[in-house]
């Protein structure tokens, strides 16, 4: 089993609070999309015999593609890995590009989950982040999806973000759960650096909302999703009808993946590697099949934190079994008495020799994970 996300890093405008890779503008999307065919070729054997069953197109704006670029990367990703017949191929779009025209070319292509980029159902709002759509438009991508034949349709909405008071956030979640979506990702706004955003908090001009304000939020969030029939599967993740994200699930498990374009991770168990963060050395380093990238190797303390780190932000929770046989007898014992600790406070509950979050535990997640975590002196 392994996964395959490929960045595509061009964008129109540049969202106030984003701090992942991209570029404003697609002068260099055509050498792009043939530097992206000769990476594949050059990655080839980096998952090895592993079945694909999961591909993931995210950015950036995966929805700046044209019809065509899309498929020769899917036909050069089908003729190059061994990619599960049922495999989930997930897409992010921006909802002014899911015009009529372009939904029923990416189902033919085989693109059978989309992932919207709404952020949020008001027009003030969207100003304020500088996104491109209107809420109009956000609604409308939706209905046209489905009218496409899409039924695994994800959105994104952001919330915990200046200025957002509880009735504006409440009506933002009483839209996205009257729409036909099966899963909904919502994020709490966290003020990157070399933000617009940062520089307006650094200015002045915004203020961070306060933790209360915050985690009444996230309250109502996990609230009225659970009424609608939404299950809370990882902390900003909620899924109906099981249509949970089966590629970002795969991350929390630590399931080998490849990354493809700038910017892009890879994992593989043993290491993490990431390409560079500019496009044109991206192109460069793979014209001369010199690929300019980072490495790590992952240590046995590395790889026990980041299994807290991903597994306690989900329903499935730590396996006690699986960090048994995987680490040493020292750790082993550290995660089970700091883990008392925590049932004691209500924070965490044992179901199956398995440690998962209690709703108490939920706002207090990140203090857990640090108490559970190795700390390695440099």
């Amino acid at each position: 089993m392994a996964g395959i996300y490929i960045h595509i890093p061009f964008c129109k405008q540049k969202c106030y609070y984003c701090d992942f890779f991209s570029v404003v503008g697609f002068k260099e999307k055509g050498n792009f999309v043939k530097s992206l065919l000769k990476e594949i070729d050059i990655q080839k054997n980096y998952l090895g015999n592993a079945s694909v069953d999961t591909i993931y197109f995210g950015g950036g704006t995966p929805s700046s593609l044209d019809i065509e670029e899309v498929k020769v990367i899917l036909d050069k990703l089908y003729s190059t890995f061994n990619i599960s017949s049922d495999a989930e191929i997930t897409f992010e779009a921006n909802p002014e590009d899911l015009e009529y025209g372009y939904l029923p070319d990416l189902k033919e292509l085989g693109i059978n989950r989309l992932s919207i980029g709404i952020q949020s159902f008001n027009d003030d709002d969207l100003l304020f982040m500088n996104r491109k759509h209107s809420s109009e438009q956000a609604i409308k991508s939706v209905e046209r999806a489905i009218k496409a034949g899409f039924t695994n349709i994800s959105i994104d909405l952001i919330y915990g973000f200046p200025n957002l008071d509880l009735e504006r956030w409440k009506s933002n979640l009483e839209i996205a759960l009257s729409l036909p979506v099966t899963h909904i990702s919502a994020y709490h706004l966290t003020i990157e650096e070399r933000t617009v955003f940062s520089h307006y908090l650094k200015k002045g001009i915004i203020t961070e909302m306060d933790e209360e304000d915050s985690v009444e939020q996230f309250s109502l969030l996990i609230e009225m999703a659970e009424k609608s029939g939404f299950i809370q599967y990882e902390t900003s993740n909620f899924a109906k009808d099981n249509m949970i994200s089966k590629h970002n699930s795969n991350y929390w498990k630590q399931v080998p993946y490849l990354g493809l374009g700038p910017s892009a991770h890879s994992y593989n168990g043993e290491s993490r590697q990431w390409n560079v963060s500019l496009v044109n050395k991206y192109i460069d380093g793979i014209e001369a099949n010199n690929p300019e990238f980072e490495k790590e190797i992952i240590d046995d303390n590395m790889a026990y934190n980041e299994y807290i780190l991903t597994s306690l932000r989900t329903m499935w929770g730590i396996d006690l079994e699986y960090v048994k046989e995987r680490f040493s007898a020292d750790k082993y014992n550290f995660l089970l008495s700091e883990i008392e600790n925590q049932i004691e406070l209500k924070h965490l509950k044992l179901t199956d020799n398995k440690a998962v979050l209690t709703k108490k535990g939920l706002f207090v997640s990140d203090a857990i994970m640090s108490d559970l975590m190795i700390i390695v002196e440099e």
